[in-house]
């Protein structure tokens, strides 16, 4: 995991928006792009990116893409905080 990627991935909102409706459980890139008025392509543009941090997952099953958040990865990123900050 590269810290770079993870904040660049974090750092733009439509990909926060999606990381928040993942919090719920995973979710088909449909349902994603059902949320946001932006063309698919767009909306995969921006999963694409998640993925490539490592903050979500994707499993394909049929015809369907799901989504899901690696928590692992933003685990790393708070404890990582949490060091920098001084927290014991």
């Amino acid at each position: 995991m590269s810290f770079a990627e993870t904040f660049k991935a974090l750092s733009d909102p439509v990909r926060r928006e999606i990381l928040e409706m993942l919090k719920t459980g995973r979710l088909s890139a449909g349902d994603i792009a059902a949320n946001f008025d932006m063309t698919q392509a767009t909306v995969s543009y921006h999963l694409k990116i998640l993925k490539k941090a490592d903050l979500v997952r994707e499993t394909r099953e049929k015809n369907f893409i799901y989504y899901e958040l690696n928590l692992t990865v933003l685990e790393e990123v708070m404890v990582w905080l949490s060091d920098l900050k001084g927290e014991n």
